[in-house]
């Protein structure tokens, strides 16, 4: 039991409790005794003529020598709480079960939470410890988040690492006067069922609308900071005062990804947190000498923390075409080097590790009000901590160069491949192969959503439906009966206004004689098998039978197919992040 489960926890850092032994050079647990124990004697000599020859008493206890009897009896010592009884000479105790103490405990509970770190981004809590509260830093998410993760959904967090040019030693990094831009931003996709995850990044040269950012000012009050069309990403953050919930709704807006936290750090994060580690073992293929970010490494591999780990980050002109574009890649091979040291049982399995990355991870952080706390981290952390890394996926949002420009400085969504991209993880879709046993019943399904498409389909004039809007924007369902009936010739369709409860997904529901005219409607609007739904027909207002199809948010319009990406472009670049790569 630690000092805390003995009641004087007021001004004990549980930290100071582990020390070093100079003879091991190693960390140990030292406990100081919640009061002082007189050592316990080994079993006295029996007086003679008191007891038998055993020497024991009617109960088992030694004897003390023959008294004055005017002496008061001396009680037998208590034995310390925990201690086993004294065993009488000549027999053999059992040897006490050894606890592991709670602070180890707790080490181990939380030894799975995965830190990020990112050109000044990283979100670690590895230790459960009160006073860590006071080093995290918090502010508002101003409305634009989910309102903070929720362990039974997908997670969404927003990773920035910012060029501002705070801490010792950094003063020769970044813009000398950059109030802190969005220099580095990873999306990182939590899946439902926590078996895989994508780390989307987003190029800081990346023109993008940033939108109107209701933000909160120092004495309380909001301020609507204006947006800005056709910006480079970067400036949804320090630019005109605005705060990362702003960069948050640049995401949501490019994306149509609504992030349920950000976290975001300077300079100083990879340099504490790589040194808390003990370093992270990165390779490059071939010889990097780069006076802008001061990295001077030889070709083969290298263990670097510190200053060294983040010139490495920074480095982008002696690797790739020498843009951002190739730095994105050389930070992502750190990140997944990172991400390999961190689930290793080296790091793990050491307390002073764990220590040193509490206080590394918590002092770089600013974090949204509802990651305001150890608490909160720890439990983010766990959920981040059963990830493999083999299912864990670098890729890059797609992008071409902007055709409006002569010298190329700037970047464009790529319109053919990027949307497919939000999609997957929109609809929670895995960028890489995970377990073969959820894999299997995913492939089951789709055989089976896939068998609702095949079979005759009805002439379009002799498809009768009814319309509901379930969720899609105001007006979806007369747009979609005007394209129908002047459009695809389904005359036989009504509008039947709102549905009575909002839908995820677009459905289409028919009875089992329906079912010609549901493959039909399906192949028009471009509906997944997945979306027809085998039930019962209705009457619309003519008496007649007919099918219900309801809109769902996942409607984006008429003639625009809802059907879902299962797989990436294959020129989409990607990585896994158990895959030793080479910086190029």
């Amino acid at each position: 039991m630690d000092a805390q489960g003995r009641g004087r926890a007021e001004n004990i850092d549980p930290a100071d409790q582990w020390v070093l032994n100079p003879d091991t050079g190693e960390y140990e647990l030292r406990l100081a005794p919640s009061a002082a124990q007189p050592s316990v004697p080994g079993p006295r000599a029996a007086a003679p003529g008191r007891t038998g020859s055993s020497g024991r008493g009617t109960r088992g206890r030694t004897t003390a020598p023959d008294r004055d009897a005017t002496e008061p009896e001396v009680p037998p010592q208590r034995r310390r709480r925990g201690a086993p009884a004294q065993e009488p000479p000549g027999r053999r105790g059992r040897r006490p079960v050894k606890k592991k103490s709670k602070t180890k405990k707790v080490l181990l509970w939380t030894g799975g939470i995965m830190a990020f770190v990112l050109v000044g981004t990283a979100g670690a809590a590895y230790l459960y410890v009160e006073h860590l509260n006071g080093n995290i830093k918090s502010v508002s998410d101003d409305g634009a988040s989910t309102g903070g993760f929720n362990k039974d959904k997908a997670i969404n967090i927003l990773l920035i690492g910012t060029d501002k040019r705070t801490g010792a030693g950094n003063e020769g990094y970044g813009d000398a006067g950059s109030v802190g831009h969005a220099d580095t931003t990873i999306l990182l996709h939590v899946s439902k069922d926590r078996t895989n995850a994508t780390a989307l990044s987003i190029p800081r040269d990346l023109i993008v609308d940033v939108p109107d950012c209701p933000t909160e000012q120092e004495d309380g009050s909001t301020k609507v900071i204006k947006g800005t069309e056709k910006a480079r990403f970067n400036t949804s953050l320090g630019q005109d005062g605005r705060t990362p919930s702003c960069t948050m709704r640049t995401v949501t807006e490019l994306t149509g990804i609504t992030p349920d936290d950000f976290m975001v750090a300077d300079f100083n994060a990879v340099k504490t947190l790589t040194t808390a580690v003990g370093g992270v073992e990165v390779c490059l293929a071939k010889d990097i000498d780069d006076a802008d970010s001061h990295l001077k490494l030889g070709k083969g591999t290298h263990l670097i923390e510190g200053e060294q780990a983040l010139a490495f980050v920074r480095t982008r002109h002696s690797v790739g075409f020498g843009g951002d574009l190739s730095r994105i890649q050389i930070q992502q091979q750190f990140l997944s080097a990172l991400m390999r040291k961190l689930k290793s049982n080296d790091t793990l399995t050491s307390p002073t590790k764990m220590i040193k990355l509490a206080e590394a991870g918590t002092k770089a952080l600013t974090v949204d009000s509802q990651l305001d706390s150890i608490d909160k981290l720890k439990d983010l952390g766990m959920e981040l901590g059963k990830l493999n890394t083999k299912n864990l996926t670098f890729t890059t949002v797609p992008v071409v160069d902007n055709p409006a420009e002569k010298v190329k400085a700037t970047v464009v969504l790529n319109a053919s491949t990027a949307p497919t991209v939000f999609q997957m993880i929109k609809d929670d879709v895995s960028f890489t192969a995970v377990k073969k046993k959820a894999q299997a019943s995913k492939n089951a399904a789709a055989a089976a959503a896939a068998a609702r498409l095949k079979g005759p389909q009805s002439a379009a004039s002799e498809v009768r439906v009814r319309i509901l809007n379930g969720g899609a924007v105001a007006g979806s369902a007369q747009s979609t009966l005007s394209w129908l009936q002047n459009d695809e010739g389904v005359t036989k369709s009504e509008n039947a206004g709102n549905a009575p409860a909002q839908l995820g997904s677009t459905t289409l529901e028919y009875a089992p004689d329906q079912a010609a005219q549901a493959r039909k409607l399906a192949a028009v609007m471009g509906l997944p098998g997945t979306a027809l739904k085998p039930g019962r027909s209705v009457t619309n207002a003519q008496g007649l039978p007919t099918m219900t199809l309801t809109l769902g948010k996942d409607f984006k319009g008429p003639g625009v197919s809802v059907t879902a990406p299962t797989a990436l472009p294959d020129t989409v670049q990607k990585s896994t992040a158990d895959k030793v790569e080479c910086a190029k």
